[in-house]
């Protein structure tokens, strides 16, 4: 998701930081930012690598090379910043947020595609495959509850982050309309620094643990929530001017995110083994600053490469692909590869290619009129 998600895009083409007053100006007004659909690209390629079966055939692959799964944290990291940078504007123009038509929005969004996806995957092996056991599962996918779930419905297993975010969207904007603006970020950092407690066992000592009801364990807190809050928190902080101008003066240079993306997948690698507690905490926080400096001004160093149309197209569609990207991997090793003899190279480019062709008609003539009714819901509503 991204603002212009929810606005007509007016993006304005240089935000400059020599002047922090028209910098936040010109940051509160951009209505969208062009960088961040090159962002998803980069979470996106992450995800694809991580599910192909390349690095997981290397003898010694580099640490770097095993955590594609970070892609899916920087995507929470982006999505708590911008739902909460469209609440916090929208609050702005009409005085309050509107609960219903932010609910709305989210459900045109998500839903469609992903209960799609899942009925498709649940007739194939509940329905074609004969396998009825999974059908005990499949509430709960429904219900976006498949983060607690014991096991998995082959293919539907990354929904449990989808789960993750429904559950902050349920939760979140209504925690932000109750509580006064000078506790959000200390409530912030307490749910922050909660859930480090939490998924580092910190619960246990005061006799709070899972809750197994099959198929469901039901977990207090999960390590995937932190990121969310984080990127929410920063929004809180450009949002207001004196935050921003801190964080201008440190993020502000054009040359401030090629620096920061750089280091990136050196952090990564060098972060120990277990990431669980503080390694989790200092990559998310670093996440957060890479996209900092990718939104305070439009003008960085890496708007070429961000901006690039394939690559923002890639982007712009990588919701369907990280919902897609399995039975894509399916279909390329039980199907195309039938008679040929596929590397792991091979099916990486193939099935990411699949991935994307499917997401692409998915997204053209499947998703697009749900768009299309939020967007007309929106202009109805006054919701920028």
């Amino acid at each position: 998701m991204t603002v212009s998600d929810h606005q007509q895009t007016g993006a304005n083409g240089a935000t400059g930081a020599g002047s922090s007053g028209p910098a936040h100006a010109i940051y509160r007004n951009t209505r969208h930012f062009s960088s961040l659909n090159g962002l998803r690209f980069l979470c996106i390629f992450a995800v694809l690598w991580h599910h192909a079966p390349v690095w997981a055939q290397m003898a010694d692959a580099p640490q770097l090379l095993r955590r594609g799964f970070l892609g899916v944290d920087f995507f929470f990291v982006l999505s708590g910043f911008l739902i909460t940078t469209l609440l916090l504007r929208e609050e702005d123009q009409n005085g309050r947020f509107s609960l219903r038509g932010f609910y709305w929005r989210r459900f045109l969004r998500i839903v469609p595609v992903y209960f799609l996806v899942v009925t498709l995957i649940a007739v194939f092996f509940i329905g074609v495959k004969g396998r009825t056991g999974y059908l005990e599962l499949l509430p709960f996918y429904y219900l976006f509850l498949s983060n607690f779930l014991a096991s998995d419905i082959p293919m539907l297993a990354p929904t449990w982050s989808l789960s993750v975010e429904e559950q902050y969207y349920l939760v979140w904007p209504l925690l932000l309309l109750l509580t006064p603006r000078r506790f959000i970020l200390p409530v912030l950092a307490g749910l922050i620094v909660l859930n480090v407690v939490a998924v580092t066992g910190g619960l246990r000592v005061i006799g709070i643990r899972p809750i197994k009801i099959d198929p469901l364990v039901i977990r207090m807190f999960t390590a995937t929530y932190a990121p969310i809050l984080i990127g929410s928190g920063l929004a809180v902080i450009l949002h207001n001017k004196a935050g921003f101008d801190a964080l201008a003066r440190v993020f502000g240079s054009r040359f401030a995110a090629p620096v920061a993306f750089l280091l990136l997948p050196v952090l990564i690698h060098f972060l120990p083994a277990d990431l669980t507690g503080w390694p989790n905490l200092v990559l998310h926080f670093y996440m957060a600053a890479c996209l900092t400096s990718i939104v305070i001004r439009e003008d960085h160093l890496l708007r070429p490469f961000f901006v690039f149309r394939p690559v923002a197209r890639v982007g712009e569609i990588s919701y369907g692909i990280y919902l897609y990207h399995l039975i894509a991997l399916h279909i390329t090793v039980s199907y195309l590869s039938a008679g040929i003899r596929l590397d792991g190279w091979l099916i990486f480019v193939t099935y990411s290619l699949v991935a994307i062709l499917i997401s692409e008609l998915s997204f053209r003539y499947y998703e697009t009129p749900f768009l299309n009714l939020r967007h007309k819901k929106s202009r109805s509503q006054s919701v920028p």
